[in-house]
Order: C-alpha cells, then structure tokens, then sequence
C-alpha cells in the first residue's frame, strides 16, 4: 500500500491528527515513567533483609520516671521471655531494617583521614542477636562473651582514647571498605576509636534509606536496656504462633513491671508492611493512571477512527467500486494509524526522557534505562493497532453501491 494517500488525507486534517499525536505522546511518557517508578518500588517491597522475617517478634517499652534497675530488669525480662512456649531465642536490638529514622555512624580506614569511607547504619545487638535475627556469617566469626558491653558501662569510660570494640559488617561495608577481601582481622576507624572487624554478614539492610544507600551496616556488641533504646526481638519456632508469643510475652512483661509503656508490638512483618505503606498506595495510583491514560487515548483513537470513516463513507465506497477488496480498506486504516502512533511515540519518547530529567532532579528518582522506551512503545502500538481495528472493519464493510448514492 501506498504511504502517500494516506500522508495526503492526515495534511488535510492537520488538527485532528496532531491532537491524536500529542496524546499518544503524552501516553508515551507518562506511562514509560510510570512503569520505570512501579517497578523500582516493587524491588524494594521485596528487598531481602537478610533477616529470617516471617519468624520475628518485636516489643518495644520506655519506663515511666527514672530507671536505676534498668539492665536488671531488662535481663529479667529477657528470661521470661526465653521462660514462653514456641519462643526459641530473644535477643535485644537498637533497631531493624525498614523502620523510620536510624542511628548512623561514619567508618574510616585511618583516624587521620578526612573524608570518611563510608556512612553506616549502627546496629548494637545483644548476646544471641544474630541467631535470632537469622543472620548469616559469610566471614569470620559471632562476637566472643567478653566482647560484650552493657551502654551503661560504655557511658561511665571517661577518657574515648581507651574505647575499641570488635565489630561485623555487613557484605556490602566490608566489600566498600576492602576490594580486594579479607576484611577480617582488619581495622577501621569511627572517628579516632579503633574496630576490629571480626565478623561480615551476607544481608543486613539498614532501617531507612541514607544518602542512597540500603546496605552499609555495622553491629556492635553493645547490650541495650528497655529504657535506653533497646527493643526486644523474639524469635518463634513456628511462624503460625507469632500472635500467640506476642500475646504471652506482653503479659510476661507486664508481670515483671506494670509501670511501663509499650510503645511498639508486632511482628515484623507488619511493621515493614507499614513502613512500605506507601510505596504500595503509590503503586496502585501509578496503575490506576497508566490504565485511566491508556483508556482515554483508545477512546480517542477510536472517536477518531469512527469519525473519518463517516466522513469518508463516499470515497471508501468509490475505493470498493474500484475494485479494492475490504483486506485493503482495513490496512488502510490501520497503517494510518501506525504512522501516527509513531510519530507520537518519537515525540513522547524524548518527552519521557526530559521528564526523567525532571524527576531525577526533583526527587532523585534513578535515570530511566532505554528498555522502557521500547516497551511503552510496543504497548502504544497494539493499543493504538486494538483500538482502530473496530472502526477499520466497519469502513471494510461499506459496500461499492454507496459511491452511487447522491449526497
């Protein structure tokens, strides 16, 4: 089929023509975006831990006033806790991974140096963290007994020059700190005290999102209390009993001291699911957009389609009095079609690139990789072939004897 009929016909509809292209564009780039944002947030709702999730527990309390036993009630309730049926260990944390706000500190390979390494998340586990937690070693060994520090006893050393500490990081600080390996045994710096990595973690992420980054970490061997930070994190041997556990354990802990408040309950699981919260209302509103966009540039198409059929019911009908056959009628309409997607998803492409420009700048969202464009593309493209195809087969069916009638 000839291209310049068609070309011919499209100059004598100048408005109506760009009006399609602009909105397939704007289709174009919007949903290309949207799909790039949809995705990313899906990889980060089913980011990995490194924990073992689906068996995980955490109580949170403060006291009211000010606590003189605190370590001795927290190793008092640690036991009753251990003392519940389905409760294999509990360990005591400053925090988890996808929480808001975290504690943070800056590793260097010197004390001398001036520009840090890196920025870690700093997580203080006591005995048994990692086991409960499922961590898994792929280097090096768990803290020894000794290595352990109550924030108490940290809090009373006077002179920092003194302080060192074994500590474990995760994969991706210790790979930052040392590209060649063998980080154990090594020595970094936070500020001008020293630590010894002893210990490096597959996974551990941090709470929340630093300077870009989800994966440096640190542990060290420091045993909180309720009252300073310290959350008590259960681990259960059935995940089915999580409710359960959390139930007893809040009454353990009651026994053990009324006077508290518990300012955090659940299992793990709902806390990340409420941390992510709106990274899937967001998904859904992108869906929803991208399926609202796409309707209305089919019904636009489609309006299009149907109202050049009507006005070229004659011509069409002279066509089929000449001899085309109704195969040649419906690709007319639909190569029509095609070349005016294609010109609205060349403009739309460059307009998803400026508006990644756009988005990169605004809220740091990541460049848009190129295998968008073609897919937003190909989807413009059986949209647009979908759309037409309803008011093509209609002008295919115009018999020859319309060319006859008189207008």
């Amino acid at each position: 089929m000839e291209i310049r009929p068609i070309l011919s016909t499209l100059a004598r509809h100048k408005m109506a023509a760009a009006l399609i292209v602009l909105e397939i564009a704007l289709s174009c780039a919007i949903i290309c975006n949207a799909l790039f944002i949809v995705t990313q947030r899906l990889e980060t709702l089913n980011l990995a831990s490194g924990m073992d999730d689906d068996r995980l527990v955490e109580i949170a309390l403060s006291g009211i006033g000010q606590q003189t036993d605190a370590d001795a009630r927290t190793a008092e309730d640690l036991a009753s806790l251990r003392a519940i049926a389905g409760v294999e260990r509990v360990a005591i944390t400053n925090q988890l991974p996808f929480q808001n706000g975290s504690w943070n500190t800056s590793l260097s390979l010197s004390a001398e140096q001036e520009v840090p390494t890196l920025s870690a998340t700093q997580y203080m586990f006591s005995e048994g963290a990692l086991a409960s937690m499922g961590l898994k070693l792929v280097a090096g060994r768990d803290f020894n007994a000794d290595e352990y520090k109550s924030n108490d006893e940290l809090s009373k050393i006077e002179d920092v020059s003194n302080l060192s500490s074994a500590i474990i990081l995760s994969k991706a600080a210790a790979d930052k700190m040392f590209p060649e390996g063998d980080a154990i045994g090594k020595t970094v710096y936070m500020a001008n005290i020293p630590l010894t990595i002893v210990g490096v973690v597959d996974t551990l992420l941090r709470p929340n999102m630093m300077g870009g980054n989800r994966t440096f970490s640190v542990i060290f061997p420091i045993r909180m209390n309720f009252s300073n930070g310290g959350r008590y994190l259960i681990r259960v041997s059935d995940p089915a009993r999580r409710a359960e556990v959390l139930e007893q354990a809040l009454a353990a802990l009651d026994r053990n001291d009324p006077n508290r408040l518990v300012w955090r309950k659940q299992t793990y699981e709902e806390g990340r699911a409420s941390y992510f919260a709106n990274d899937r209302d967001m998904i859904g509103l992108l869906l929803i957009v991208s399926a609202l966009l796409l309707l209305v540039t089919a019904l636009g198409i489609v309006g299009l389609a149907s109202f050049w059929v009507q006005q070229r019911t004659k011509q069409i009908g002279i066509r089929r009095a000449l001899g085309a056959t109704k195969g040649q009628i419906l690709r007319y309409f639909q190569t029509e079609n095609f070349l005016l997607a294609t010109i609205g998803i060349i403009v739309g492409m460059l307009l998803a690139y400026l508006l990644n420009q756009w988005l990169m700048g605004r809220y740091e969202l990541p460049r848009l990789p190129l295998l968008y464009l073609p897919v937003g593309a190909a989807a413009l493209w059986l949209l647009g072939q979908l759309a037409v195809f309803g008011p093509a087969r209609r002008a295919a069916a115009i018999p020859p004897a319309v060319a006859t009638r008189s207008t």
